[in-house]
């Protein structure tokens, strides 16, 4: 039924009157034809609907946001790609590997070369997820570093994060293998000890303020808590359990801000950063990045062989620098150059700078694993 609709309205309402999504916003770009819909509630209750303006939690659509400013620092001559990065970051100065993938925590070799910027950014960093979530290094990601869905409240202050990283053992020698979701979290302690501002500080300042994304930051204050939804997982019993409220986890700063997983933002801010990439850069009068690098952002750099391993999150996809890249038409959406990514919290935002196509959803429902939903898909193929 959603498949078929013939707007993007109709497509939205047919999966939330399906449940139990509770509700969804939605924008389809091209050029200066925007379609926007939003459908549904901010609360399982109905107590209020969402609106163009309702604030989400946006998950990983956080890490191409944290990349760009990492190239803004590369661009400022702060760093450089291939700049290793324990003068910032001396907890990662000697890193053990585990000998072979599946080899227990405590049998390891030292690294065969530092961790570099291009690493943290093509996830090939040597930590994070494989595929196989069963192997012993990974259990560490989730008990130390409170890797997994987004609880900002949870995590330790940067310092404390990093020095526990640096007791957990790597489970390839960087630049080898594609893991997902640590590089960018490691990029974000990374831009606070370049430059000596807080995560949320710098990126307010870089590119939240230029760009007017007023609503997207690691914290919703008070008066406008009333534009957050509840957020939800599916329950076993098919029905919705609640995880946050608009008074919970995002109504403080927190102690860790995630570059991979911690913004709230709204439909027209993250477009506002879209728009920029899709111009090569610029914002109206001001260049934020070169042209260069937003290509360096948006071409994959992974072998072949990196991109079948990480087949779990990636499904034959590419990586740029902090999101994926399509490199081959394997489904009717996908369009070799598409960039963008999706996010724990039941979002999704993509770019086709070929087309000039944004693609932005956003809802409050998690997602529950790394494949797409079938609203998801749904939303694509209307698109495409």
């Amino acid at each position: 039924m959603a498949t078929g609709a013939t707007t993007l309205h109709d497509l939205l309402k047919a999966h939330v009157s399906e449940g139990p999504l509770p509700g969804a916003v939605a924008m389809v770009a091209r050029g200066d034809r925007i379609e926007l819909a939003h459908v549904g509630s901010a609360d399982a209750a109905g107590t209020a609907p969402l609106t163009r303006d309702s604030i989400f939690r946006i998950a990983s659509i956080t890490k191409p946001i944290v990349a760009v400013a990492v190239l803004m620092l590369v661009e400022d001559g702060r760093v450089a790609l291939d700049d290793p990065v324990d003068e910032w970051l001396p907890e990662l100065a000697k890193p053990m590997v585990v000998r072979t993938p599946g080899s227990p925590v405590d049998d390891v070799v030292p690294a065969v070369r530092p961790i570099t910027v291009a690493d943290l950014l093509t996830f090939r960093n040597g930590h994070g997820f494989p595929s196989d979530f069963s192997l012993p290094a990974v259990a560490p990601l989730f008990s130390e570093l409170r890797q997994g869905p987004p609880q900002p409240q949870h995590v330790p202050a940067p310092d404390a994060w990093t020095a526990a990283l640096s007791r957990i053992p790597m489970l390839h020698q960087p630049g080898e293998g594609w893991l997902y979701n640590t590089g960018s979290d490691i990029l974000g302690v990374l831009i606070a000890r370049v430059t000596g501002r807080s995560l949320p500080e710098f990126l307010a300042e870089r590119l939240f303020e230029p760009l007017g994304m007023v609503d997207t930051g690691f914290e919703v204050p008070a008066p406008k808590r009333d534009r957050v939804p509840h957020y939800y997982r599916k329950g076993e019993d098919g029905g919705l359990e609640l995880i946050d409220t608009p008074d919970g986890q995002w109504s403080v700063v927190p102690p860790f801000p995630s570059g991979a997983g911690g913004l709230v933002s709204t439909v027209d801010d993250w477009y506002a950063f879209a728009r920029m990439l899709l111009a090569e850069g610029r914002a109206g009068d001001r260049t934020l990045l070169s042209p260069a690098s937003v290509r360096q952002l948006t071409t994959d750099h992974l072998t072949r062989a990196q991109r079948e391993a990480g087949a779990l999150f990636l499904e034959g996809q590419g990586w740029g620098f902090g999101g994926s890249v399509d490199v081959e038409a394997i489904d009717p959406w996908n369009v070799p150059g598409r960039y963008g990514w999706v996010g724990g919290t039941g979002t999704a935002a993509h770019i086709t700078p070929s087309t000039g196509l944004v693609t932005i959803l956003l809802t409050q429902l998690e997602a529950g694993g790394p494949v797409p939903s079938t609203l998801l898909r749904d939303f694509w193929r209307y698109a495409a």
